[in-house]
């Protein structure tokens, strides 16, 4: 749902907007905010970041809407504002633009205009926030970016919205390429490299289509982490999907024969997500870490080829969906006890 705010001083225009987008707002597409002057706004936007587009009139009192726009970067960069305004003049419009509008409308409002504007500022704000967020996902990208570059692209909150520490509920699962090692101290450089990357174009694709993420790739290895609903669901989903494809690779076409194999260790839980690294080399790296992560790479660790391993805890949340073989009992590093494993089937 899109948030919009409304700034203006007439008030009959808040009883217009809300007939005239009944529909959108019945459907919870559009939420209308209201305010009467600049300072209003200001005050609303402080009050709720989660605003996508301000529409504003220029001319009100306090504070008006050409001050209003010069201010509202500092306060969020990804915000977006159109102004709506009697006062069409090129002077107008240019001092507009210059403050940062995304576009000008003129009064009287005509409707079909403003949704169709509304629809394509929305979009921009989306498509925004879906690049930012495809950074923070990116490993690789982070690594080469300093914080320097982040503020440039997005400002300070851009920057703090992806420093973000916290502790999270998901899914981690490392997949390892059986046997790459060896074939990598015997063969081309090049041939190595294309190798392996085929066979990550293959696992980053399934985890995508599941909605998880690359988290980093670790020589011949991917550790991928899946949040929100059903993330342990859908994290075996991809394995087996993984696994499945990885073994109708042909048998590459070099002198080795290589064919490869995969073995897959996952675990489900709470993980502290952060900006673990070296401020002072300016790398840092966007990643989970805690005791799900290292047991769910031991169980990697303990995978054989073909197999996609997982805890008893694991086991028990998807018993229901996915068939399992009991593996038995292991010892683990770091645990006082043995540790009960399955293996997903299918």
């Amino acid at each position: 749902m899109a948030k919009i705010l409304v700034v203006d001083d007439e008030t009959d225009l808040e009883v217009l907007i809300k007939q005239k987008f009944r529909k959108q707002i019945r459907q919870n597409d559009y939420e209308f905010l209201f305010a009467y002057n600049g300072k209003e706004a200001l005050e609303k936007l402080s009050q709720d970041p989660g605003v996508d587009l301000v529409l504003s009139d220029i001319n009100m009192p306090e504070m008006d809407g050409l001050t209003l726009l010069s201010k509202l970067h500092d306060l969020n960069p990804l915000l977006k504002a159109v102004i709506v305004s009697a006062y069409g003049d090129m002077d107008n419009i240019r001092t507009a633009m210059n403050r940062g509008a995304f576009d000008f409308i003129t009064k009287p409002i005509n409707f079909e205009d403003l949704t169709i504007t509304m629809e394509k500022t929305l979009k921009h704000v989306n498509q925004l926030k879906e690049t930012l967020k495809a950074i923070k996902e990116n490993n690789i990208l982070k690594m080469y970016v300093d914080e320097n570059v982040l503020s440039f692209m997005g400002g300070q909150m851009v920057e703090n919205t992806m420093m973000t520490n916290e502790n999270i509920e998901a899914t981690v699962m490392f997949i390892d390429v059986c046997g790459f090692t060896a074939i990598s101290e015997e063969t081309e450089p090049d041939t190595v490299v294309t190798l392996l990357n085929a066979y990550f174009d293959l696992m980053v694709g399934e985890i995508i289509a599941q909605e998880g993420y690359v988290d980093k790739f670790m020589g011949d290895a991917v550790m991928a982490v899946f949040r929100g609903e059903y993330h342990l669901d859908r994290a075996i989903d991809t394995a087996l999907a993984i696994r499945q494809k990885i073994n109708q690779f042909p048998e590459s076409d070099d002198q080795t024969g290589y064919r490869p194999k995969v073995s897959i260790g996952l675990k489900s839980g709470e993980m502290v997500s952060g900006n673990i690294g070296s401020a002072s080399l300016k790398r840092l790296d966007y990643t989970v870490i805690g005791d799900t992560v290292n047991v769910a790479a031991r169980l990697q660790g303990l995978a054989a080829e073909n197999q996609i391993v997982i805890s008893e805890a694991c086991y028990l949340q998807v018993k229901e969906a996915f068939k399992c073989k009991k593996l038995g009992d292991f010892e683990l590093k770091n645990k006082a006890k043995p540790v009960t494993l399955y293996e997903v089937l299918e």
